[in-house]
């Protein structure tokens, strides 16, 4: 049910003119810390709607997703949720085509130090 509630909200975002989703951004990127990683990972997957809405939206989003990048290296399956959100990231690109974007996610990929994952998250940018 979470799950379901969090990508229907990521999904509206898009019929929200007055970018109400922004005051419960922050409600929806702590789900990406749900118990059931399930849930928490469809979460992850679906954020990058919001972004593709206006600039307020791309910027919170990635502010957002960096941030969750750098925190979750130590957390179980961290590599799978860096993945997540770097796909994501990728995702709102192909969206709105913003320079930016690509080099925060470049640079948050120079960030990991295990060559073999830089390399698997770099596959997503070529």
């Amino acid at each position: 049910m979470r799950s379901i509630a969090a990508q229907l909200l990521c999904n509206l975002a898009k019929s929200d003119p007055r970018a109400r989703i922004l005051k419960d951004f922050g409600r929806l990127l702590a789900a990406t810390k749900d118990p059931q990683f399930v849930t928490a990972r469809h979460t992850l997957q679906a954020l990058w709607h919001i972004g593709a809405v206006g600039k307020k939206q791309q910027a919170e989003v990635v502010t957002g997703l960096s941030s969750r990048f750098r925190e979750c290296a130590a957390e179980k399956n961290g590599t799978l949720i860096r993945y997540d959100i770097l796909q994501g990231l990728r995702r709102l690109y192909d969206a709105v085509k913003d320079e930016g974007i690509r080099k925060r996610a470049l640079a948050l990929i120079a960030t990991e130090e295990d060559f073999r994952y830089r390399r698997k998250y770099a596959t997503l940018w070529r």
